[in-house]
This record gives C-alpha cells, sequence and structure tokens, in this order.
C-alpha cells in the first residue's frame, strides 16, 4: 500500500469508524408539541395534505362535483323543511342563502372532525415504521378539506349574485373565521384521533357528535332565534361565533363581537387542551395502533 493510499484509508477510518447516534425520547405528562419540529416537517405536511386529496377525488364518478352538492342539496333540504314548512325567521334574508353561508364553514368543520377523528387509524402503517411528529396526521387531514370549502365557496357568491346580495368589506373577514374554525377542528379533531388509537368505538362517536352538534350550532336558524335568556348556552358552542360571523361577512349585516370573542376564546382552549392530550399520549401510538 502506498503512503498516498494508507492516507485516502485514514481518513475514511476517521469518518466512518464511530457511529451517529440520533435517539427520540418521549415526554411524559401533559405538554405541548415542539413547534420548531412540526416546522421542520412541513414539507411532510403538505405531501400528506396533497395526498389525501388525490385519494379523495380518485376513481371518483362526482370527483370534486361533490363538493358542491352536499352543501347545495343539504340547502334545499334545510329550506325547505325549516324555511318553508317550519317558518324559521332569516332575519329579512332569503333562507336559501341565509342556511348556506352558515353551511359553508360548518361543512367544512364536520368534514375536517370526520377525518381527522381516524385519519391515525386509517394511517396506522406508517405511524409504525417511521418516526415523524403524529400531530402532522390530523393537520393534512383537515387541510385536505380547504379544496372543497373553495368551491363551496365559489357556489355562495354566485347565490349572492343571483339574490342580488351586495358584497361588502365584512368579507375580508372570512379568511380570519376560516382560521378560527381550522383551530376548533385541529383541537377537536387531535382529541378524536388520540381518543380513536385507544378506544376504537370513538369511530362510531364522531359522526353521532357531528349530528348532534349541527342542530346545538346556529346552522338552520339565527343566534336571534334563540330566546335571551338561553342565548347564553348557545354561546358555549365556539362555532356559535363563527357560524354567525360567516353570516355576517357574506350577508353584509352587523357582526355579533361578542359571540366572536367567546368563540375565539373557546377555540384556543379547545386547541391547547386537544393537542396537549395528544402529545401526551402520543409515545403509546405505536404500540396499540
Amino acid at each position: 500500500m502506498t503512503p498516498k493510499d494508507r492516507e485516502k484509508d485514514t481518513i475514511v477510518q476517521e469518518l466512518f469508524s464511530h457511529e451517529h447516534v440520533t435517539r427520540v425520547m418521549p415526554q411524559k405528562g401533559w405538554h405541548m408539541p415542539d413547534f420548531k419540529e412540526l416546522w421542520a416537517y412541513r414539507e411532510l405536511l403538505l405531501v400528506l395534505a396533497l395526498r389525501d386529496i388525490k385519494v379523495r377525488y380518485k376513481q371518483t364518478v362526482l370527483g370534486v362535483t361533490w363538493a358542491i352538492i352536499q352543501p347545495l342539496t343539504t340547502m334545499l333540504i334545510f329550506t325547505i323543511i325549516f324555511g318553508r314548512l317550519a317558518k324559521i325567521p332569516s332575519e329579512g334574508y332569503p333562507y336559501a342563502i341565509f342556511v348556506y353561508a352558515a353551511l359553508l364553514p360548518w361543512t367544512f368543520f364536520a368534514n375536517a372532525l370526520s377525518t381527522s377523528g381516524n385519519s391515525l387509524v386509517g394511517s396506522s402503517n406508517l405511524v409504525s415504521k417511521i418516526y415523524f411528529p403524529r400531530l402532522i396526521i390530523p393537520m393534512a387531514s383537515i387541510g385536505g378539506g380547504l379544496v372543497d370549502f373553495l368551491f363551496s365557496t365559489v357556489i355562495l357568491f354566485l347565490l349572492m349574485i343571483h339574490f342580488d346580495v351586495v358584497w361588502t368589506s365584512n368579507l375580508l373577514m372570512a379568511p380570519l373565521l376560516l382560521l378560527g374554525v381550522m383551530l376548533t377542528a385541529l383541537g377537536v379533531g387531535s382529541l378524536l384521533s388520540a381518543l380513536t388509537v385507544s378506544y376504537r368505538d370513538f369511530r362510531f362517536v364522531v359522526p353521532f357528535l357531528i349530528q348532534i352538534w349541527m342542530f346545538l350550532s346556529p346552522v338552520v336558524y339565527g343566534v336571534g332565534f334563540i330566546p335571551e335568556k338561553w342565548r347564553w348556552l348557545l354561546l358555549l358552542n365556539p362555532m356559535t361565533g363563527y357560524i354567525d360571523g360567516f353570516r355576517a361577512a357574506f350577508l353584509g349585516k352587523s357582526f355579533d363581537w361578542t359571540a366572536l370573542g367567546g368563540s375565539t376564546i373557546l377555540s384556543l382552549s379547545i386547541f391547547v387542551i386537544g393537542i396537549a392530550y395528544f402529545t401526551k399520549v402520543e409515545r403509546r401510538f405505536s404500540d396499540v395502533i
């Protein structure tokens, strides 16, 4: 062996004679996730969200049309039953657009809970094989529903033109209201997804929860429909302020800042509790999933 070869061999041994070990240690107790780590895995979040979108529309007959048919059909049924037959007041607006403006955030929220609640169990092969922040899975499932939301929003704009509803500067609040809905969905969805891993019967609880939650939210009726002495109970629902806020944004009516403030506080509380519980039990996912 020449001196030059010996020198190369020495360099190779210095570089590869020791092991590089990265040890991932789970944290115990209630704590918030590592947001820096979540940001480092942002590309994975995008990939998983795009995967959910592709899976949703792959080999389908209706495709993205379903995102339009679902709220439109629900709006027609609610208009006939609650608007025409039950004569529920719609604050002076046509009942069809009054209920559709509420269905826009509610449908997104309900679909987000449904998909995020079962997201971890549906990604069991991924969870059990490699390490990454598990919170990314329910986050991606919620983000995937934004495509449906955008198509539904286009229909609402068309309804505004049809019913001669004037566009106002209130529309600038819509992105912030959507952010609040997403925050609530992530808090509840991450909690449900963690519970579903340990208790599989929660898969049957989620649809029932969504159904009951809708009638406890001002979707088919306005906040003013509830007697004032009982209205505080409605404000305990974090979706109340956001649904009424969407109506204000698209129909041009005044915002109920008290309801919006209450919904924001409740959303933040639910978000903190949901992801704190998620990170608390996250270390057990690979063993029980």
